[in-house]
């Protein structure tokens, strides 16, 4: 598979743009949001997807690698082939894609030339569990994650015993939650210890 192309683009047009790759042209079909960010005679890099048929190899093209995984995830569903695919990226965002399907908003999937209410009913049945959360979804849970975190109270509560106000604490550990954070991308448990002294520090420094 041709997971991506770059080079320097040759010709754009409504549907596509040319990219010129070890001195090849390469058509790569997109949508206008993508096209929009190519300029002519520049350096571009697309993430693409290639499909398959018996008469044609078509390449297509996108600003981004989720795009492109979207494109590709969207072609299980029954009835909904590249084109379609396509059509819906020009239309929505991924992660508008994943919030209608979520949410079961037909309103939303209809507005895409090709699909009608029966299709976007479909679309939702099959692709439902398949598509991904939603990224307001994901900032919920996170957020959820972080209110609800033990360090933040063992911080807060050792502050306000060493004397300093309920605000005070609230403000020190808004400060030292970035590294909190890091060390749970790390997968490692944040040493309250660590961020009390931190959080102690960002107080002194006011």
């Amino acid at each position: 598979m041709i997971a991506s192309v770059a080079g320097k683009v040759t010709a754009i047009a409504p549907d596509g743009a040319v990219i010129e790759v070890g001195g090849v042209g390469i058509l790569v079909h997109c949508t206008p949001g993508t096209l929009a960010t190519l300029r002519m005679g520049e350096d571009a890099r697309l993430a693409t997807s290639l499909v398959v048929r018996e008469e044609s190899l078509t390449l297509y093209g996108f600003a981004t690698d989720d795009e492109r995984v979207v494109f590709e995830m969207l072609q299980t569903a029954s009835g909904v082939g590249p084109k379609l695919a396509l059509a819906m990226l020009a239309v929505h965002t991924p992660n508008a894609l994943r919030t209608a399907v979520a949410a079961a908003d037909l309103k939303a999937l209809t507005q895409v030339p090709g699909i009608g209410q029966k299709g976007a009913q479909r679309i939702v049945l099959e692709l439902k569990d398949r598509l991904g959360t939603p990224q307001a979804a994901l900032d919920a849970a996170l957020n959820g994650e972080r209110r609800t975190a033990p360090w933040r109270d063992q911080v807060h509560s050792g502050l306000v015993g060493l004397g300093y106000s309920s605000k005070d604490a609230d403000q020190a550990i808004a400060a030292v939650e970035p590294d909190a954070d890091a060390e749970l991308a790390a997968g490692r448990q944040p040493q309250v210890a660590a961020l009390l002294k931190a959080a102690l520090r960002s107080l002194s420094i006011r």
